[in-house]
């Protein structure tokens, strides 16, 4: 029941246009002081290719991004009848004809005296480590995603058997990953790279890769968006400093994690 306190109060035309203009006039407010902020922000100097401020703020999720990471932490895993082919999604570092059958991983790291050492190695190397199936989720940064069943080496197994130490034995703490024509490229920090379900991959849905999915090696990392999930792998670097990211210096997170 209405009581004379709780009865709602007529609002006559004059309010309306009262409570109208003072929107009007907060919501003016509001788009000027964005616009300001906007134009402050794309006064102020690059760095890595956006406004500092903003880079800034990547730069702060990534440290409470590496903060929460742990390697105890999975990805979902799903059923595999419930695995697609993913969408050909890019095509930098592709577009150079590749011969698959002379095709060698070359990795870059450190002897234990940090003098610089490089090591090749064959797709039948990598498949001599312990084959590993997972089935889980691929999320595009764009804001699409799809269950893809793979099959690879763990990238921990890989440094396990073909250590790259650096000086002093102690491990190098990044990793970047270059397509053979240097024209696609990621980071990562080196507890990502040997997370669990981190993946030398060769084998999508039960067949090889194809050219287009990043034939004959490529990384699954479910734990990272899909611009990390480099295909076509051609060289492997062990370094102490951050790597160059390729979306990274176009203006996205360089740590990209989930």
């Amino acid at each position: 029941m209405n009581t004379p306190e709780n009865t709602p109060r007529p609002v006559d035309d004059e309010e309306v246009q009262r409570r109208s203009r003072r929107a009007f006039l907060t919501a003016g407010i509001s788009a000027l002081a964005a616009l300001g902020g906007w134009r402050w922000l794309a006064t102020r100097p690059d760095a890595d290719g956006i406004p500092w401020p903003l880079r800034r703020v990547l730069e702060a999720n990534q440290q409470l991004s590496e903060a929460y990471f742990s390697n105890a932490h999975l990805a979902p895993v799903f059923p595999r009848h419930r695995a697609r082919m993913p969408r050909v999604n890019g095509k930098a570092g592709l577009r150079t004809p590749l011969d698959t059958a002379t095709w060698k991983l070359r990795v870059e790291g450190m002897a234990p005296n940090g003098q610089p050492q490089t090591q090749e190695f064959s797709l039948a190397d990598i498949k001599a480590l312990p084959r590993v199936e997972m089935t889980t989720d691929l999320k595009c940064i764009e804001g699409w995603s799809t269950v893809v069943h793979w099959a690879g080496a763990r990238f921990a197994d890989f440094v396990a058997r073909y250590p790259l130490a650096g000086p002093a034995g102690q491990q190098l703490p990044f990793v970047s990953l270059v397509t053979p024509d240097e024209q696609y490229y990621v980071g990562f920090d080196m507890a990502s790279a040997l997370h669990p379900q981190t993946l030398l991959c060769y084998e999508m849905d039960g067949k090889p890769l194809t050219p287009e999915h990043g034939a004959p090696l490529r990384l699954v990392s479910p734990v990272k968006y899909g611009i990390k999930n480099i295909k076509r792998i051609g060289t492997i670097r062990f370094q102490s400093q951050q790597p160059r990211d390729y979306w990274a210096v176009r203006g996205y997170d360089w740590y990209a994690g989930l």
